[in-house]
């Protein structure tokens, strides 16, 4: 993600994860406005930014008793209400992985490496100004739109028709101050979100499918399904190209080898696009791996990813969703609808459509538009910051507008627990 402002680099050990701010020599600071980036999934409409707005996180501690607890194995209790310091610098510094992904991107149509990451692997983290994180880019991630592109499509700009595209990364912690603090040694898979036109087309396949090799039939309750859209990013491939499932899969079989006599934890984190795939990335990793260790995902801005079954399977398996929501981000609430949004509410599931008239009952228990949210949330809003244009849809779906969000939010804030 491009921005006209400077990074400040979150150090490893004693240093504050920082969200990218104006540096304080620059004398454009006093009325700074955010350039609008020329991508699509980020289109800041200009917004005055004071500087005095952007405060720093607390800095973080030795998070080594208690790290479990912070990856959400107590589904974050008595951590989101209010928000815990710690808890907070965590969903900056896993926010700022998503960053890099955005800043790496290449997102000129003209460029002949459009829709490729910009910086080899060894220097990704560095060239974006996170060089001090303590982690080394162990592997590049490749998304590929499943879409059948009619014939007069080759006569198009091939910016149009581009089917595979870079679309994050995998990041290993390897440096022993950080493993240190952090309590184990954490693996980051990190997802941007849309960039591409194909991109756009699969978001809006909205319909759900079943996860493929379900062992249960479509038409059944128990079936998990997902926005087809987001399944056919994760899970198809075409000629030399292996889906961005099989590259997860293999590149996490080759890390569990590497550190097997270690603690280890899975965070796979993503904004929009990319939190619905750190979603299904999530649940494929946990379905198919045995003896896996924590799996994590910090979602920024996501939207649904799939039924009620879906978000039962989540459950059952072990994966804890943390969903970062603005409340006033349209994103958050598609596709599709909500029926039930609480484990209360789905435990009496029979007995409500059984009161129901027998066409609507049909039609909901048929329909491919029913979803449910995942895991819990911390729910803030973009109206506590006046110094965005919150009035923009744009805005307030902006990455950068949840990581002020959650480095601002030190009063009380709304928690709602899905899972529990």
């Amino acid at each position: 993600m491009s921005l006209s402002i400077k990074s400040v680099q979150p150090g490893i050990s004693n240093a504050t994860p920082q969200i990218a701010y104006p540096p304080q020599n620059s004398k454009k600071n006093l009325n700074m406005k955010i350039q609008a980036p020329n991508y699509l999934e980020n289109s800041f409409i200009v917004s005055n930014i004071n500087n005095s707005s952007w405060s720093r996180s607390p800095n973080p501690v030795k998070l080594k008793e208690r790290w479990m607890d912070y990856q959400g194995i107590k589904n974050w209790e008595g951590l989101l209400d209010p928000l815990d310091d710690n808890l907070r610098s965590e969903i900056i510094r896993f926010g700022n992985f998503v960053e890099a992904a955005y800043r790496s991107f290449d997102f000129d149509p003209s460029s002949s490496s459009y829709a490729t990451c910009r910086y080899p692997k060894r220097k990704l983290l560095e060239e974006t100004g996170f060089s001090t994180t303590g982690y080394r880019v162990t592997k590049n991630l490749v998304a590929t739109c499943g879409i059948q592109l009619p014939s007069w499509i080759e006569k198009a700009p091939s910016w149009m028709s581009m089917q595979s595209s870079w679309i994050g990364y995998t990041a290993v912690c390897h440096d022993r101050r950080e493993i240190s603090r952090l309590g184990r040694r954490d693996v980051v898979l990190a997802f941007r979100g849309t960039a591409t036109c194909l991109e756009w087309l699969e978001n809006l396949r909205a319909t759900l499918t079943p996860w493929p090799n379900a062992n249960s039939k479509p038409s059944e309750c128990s079936c998990p399904m997902v926005e087809s859209g987001f399944l056919s990013l994760y899970t198809s491939s075409i000629r030399n190209r292996p889906s961005l499932q099989k590259q997860v899969r293999e590149e996490v079989s080759k890390i569990l080898k590497i550190y097997d006599d270690e603690p280890l934890s899975i965070t796979i984190t993503g904004h929009s696009l990319g939190a619905a795939l750190a979603t299904l990335a999530a649940y494929d990793i946990k379905k198919t791996f045995d003896n896996i260790p924590l799996v994590t995902v910090i979602s920024f801005a996501g939207p649904r990813v799939g039924n009620r079954s879906f978000r039962s399977h989540l459950d059952r398996q072990g994966t804890k969703v943390l969903r970062i929501v603005n409340s006033d981000d349209l994103i958050t609430k598609v596709p599709g609808f909500v029926i039930d949004n609480n484990d209360k509410m789905a435990n009496n599931y029979d007995t409500l459509m059984a009161n129901i008239s027998t066409w609507i009952r049909k039609f909901v228990e048929d329909t491919q538009w029913v979803y449910a949210d995942v895991g819990s949330e911390l729910r803030l809003s973009s109206r506590s910051l006046p110094y965005l244009n919150v009035s923009n849809i744009t805005t307030r779906h902006e990455l950068q507008t949840y990581l002020h969000l959650v480095n601002q939010c030190k009063e009380k804030t709304k928690k709602t627990l899905i899972n529990n």
